[in-house]
C-alpha cells in the first residue's frame, strides 16, 4: 500500500485509490503520517484536531476517529496492523508500505550526491522525478494543527530547495533558455527568494538579454526594499556588477 501526502491525502491500495472524506479523520491520518513510525500522544492528537476548542469528551471522540481511520485503511487494503495503540497514544507503522514524502526526500538526496560527483544529467533527472511527486500543497487542507503544519512547511522548503537545485543543473548544462519562463513564474510566486532572481538574471544574460537581466535586478531591489527595507544579498549584488562589467566568468556555472 502507498500513502501520498504531497497534495490531497490519498491511499493507493492493491485495487483502488482511496480518499478520506471526514475532515477530522483526515487530520488524524495526516498527523500520524507526519510522524510516521513515531508515537503521537493522545494530547497531541486532540490538539491537532480541535486546537483550543476540544470538546468535553474529546478522548472518547478521538477513539471514534481512530476507529474510522482504521476502517478506512482496511477498506483500502491494509491488514489492520498499521495504526498501533501505545500507552501514550498511537503510531502509524509503515512496514513495507510506501510514503511519497520519503521517496521525495530520497530523490533529492540522490540528486545532491550526483551533483557532488559531477553527474549533472543524472542529478537533473533525480530532481525532476522528485518534483513530479507533488500534486499540490502537502497535506492539502488538513493542516489544522502544529504537527502537520510544521511537516508541511518543512516539505515545502525542501521542494523550493529542490527547484533551486534543478534550475542550477539546467544552467550548468547550458539549457538556460528553457528555464526563463519558469523562473519568472517562480519569482511571481516567491518574490522574496533571491536565488530565483539570481538564476533568472544569469539565464537572461546567457540568452543575450542583458538589458532584461538588469531590469530583473532593479525589480528585486524594489521588491526587497518595499517589503523588508533591505538591499539584495551579496551574491545578487555581485552578479549585477559582473553583468555590468561583462565578466567572462558568467558563461560558466552560477556562483
Amino acid at each position: 500500500m502507498r500513502y501520498e501526502l504531497l497534495g490531497l491525502i490519498r491511499v493507493i491500495g492493491p485495487e483502488d485509490t482511496s480518499y478520506i472524506t471526514a475532515h477530522k479523520a483526515e487530520v488524524l491520518l495526516a498527523t500520524l503520517l507526519a510522524r510516521a513510525g513515531q508515537v503521537v500522544t493522545t494530547e497531541q492528537l486532540i490538539n491537532e484536531i480541535w486546537g483550543d476548542r476540544a470538546p468535553r469528551r474529546s478522548h472518547a471522540a478521538l477513539h471514534v476517529y481512530v476507529s474510522q481511520v482504521r476502517k478506512f485503511l482496511r477498506a483500502a487494503g491494509d491488514n489492520g496492523q498499521s495504526i498501533v495503540t501505545r500507552p501514550l497514544g498511537y503510531l502509524l507503522r509503515l512496514g513495507s508500505d510506501e510514503l511519497d514524502s520519503a521517496d521525495f526526500q530520497r530523490l533529492v538526496d540522490d540528486g545532491r550526491e550526483r551533483v557532488r560527483l559531477g553527474r549533472h544529467e543524472q542529478a537533473l533527472r533525480c530532481f525532476e522525478s522528485a518534483l513530479a511527486l507533488w500534486r499540490g500543497p502537502a497535506f492539502d487542507d488538513a493542516r489544522d494543527g502544529p504537527i502537520v503544519n510544521a511537516c508541511a512547511t518543512w516539505l515545502e522548503e525542501t521542494r523550493l530547495q529542490c527547484l533551486e537545485l534543478l534550475i542550477g543543473e539546467y544552467l550548468t548544462l547550458g539549457r538556460h533558455r528553457e528555464i526563463v519562463g519558469q523562473l519568472y513564474a517562480l519569482i511571481s510566486d516567491h518574490p522574496l527568494r533571491e536565488t530565483f532572481y539570481r538564476y533568472l538574471m544569469m539565464a537572461l544574460y546567457r540568452s543575450e538579454r542583458q538589458a532584461e537581466a538588469l531590469m530583473v535586478y532593479r525589480a528585486a531591489c524594489g521588491r526587497l526594499n518595499e517589503e523588508l527595507g533591505l538591499e539584495p544579498c551579496r551574491p545578487l549584488r555581485d552578479l549585477h556588477q559582473a553583468i555590468l562589467a561583462g565578466d567572462d566568468h558568467l558563461s560558466g556555472r552560477p556562483s
